[in-house]
């Protein structure tokens, strides 16, 4: 029986709430649902990055509340330690803490110029400058990890948090159809085949076609 629950948003749009959601799959959490429509003025504000807090995803576990996608990694990675969230050498984990903040706080002309849209397929897309400069640090970010820690996954042969994190860019590099290496490709044809990425995709696909006001970065 379930004894936490999740706070999302739109499946298709929602960077964040896959991030979250995702960590909860891969930490083994039996978790329920509670999706805001996006129309909800307040999470409207929050996905547009108009609110001074993000606070989706959230996640309520046995009287204890968490929002922030790293904070509840960090938390699922206390009460599920088998799981394997972070890695177990001192030295990986702290480079697995690096790039995870990376992406959390960086990467903003990636997030404006390539909005998570995981039903939209825009090939031949045009890139500009600073978004390619984005680009060519996160192939670089995996490639290293993929060569450091033996792959398939970041850090190693199960994944973690660093993936869920760097899930939704996946999703975007495929939307947007960006040219990538060999590596990296392989990298997010592994995350794609991830069992609860497919849970989640088939979910955004049966989304409403068109919610406008949120063909932005959040």
């Amino acid at each position: 029986m379930a004894t936490a629950e999740l706070t999302i948003s739109s499946k298709n749009y929602g960077a964040w709430a896959l991030r979250g959601w995702l960590m909860c799959k891969l930490a083994g959490l039996k978790f329920t649902e509670k999706v805001i429509p996006p129309d909800d003025p307040s999470v409207r504000a929050e996905m547009l990055l108009l609110s001074s807090s993000m606070r989706v995803p959230s996640l309520v576990h046995e009287g204890v509340t968490v929002w922030d996608v790293l904070a509840i990694g960090e938390y699922l990675n206390e009460i599920k330690p088998d799981a394997g969230l972070l890695p177990a050498d001192r030295a990986a984990r702290a480079h697995c803490r690096a790039i995870c903040g990376e992406m959390h706080s960086g990467f903003t002309a990636l997030r404006s110029s390539l909005p998570m849209n995981i039903k939209a397929h825009f090939p031949g897309f045009k890139l500009w400058s600073r978004a390619q400069t984005d680009i060519d640090r996160i192939e670089a970010i995996w490639t290293e990890c993929l060569a450091n820690y033996g792959g398939p996954w970041l850090f190693g042969a199960r994944p973690c948090i660093a993936d869920a994190m760097f899930a939704p860019v996946v999703t975007r590099f495929i939307t947007y159809a960006v040219p990538l290496d060999p590596v990296c490709v392989a990298y997010c044809d592994t995350v794609m085949g991830l069992p609860a990425m497919k849970e989640w995709v088939a979910a955004a696909e049966a989304e409403p076609d068109e919610i406008d006001e949120l063909d932005a970065e959040f």
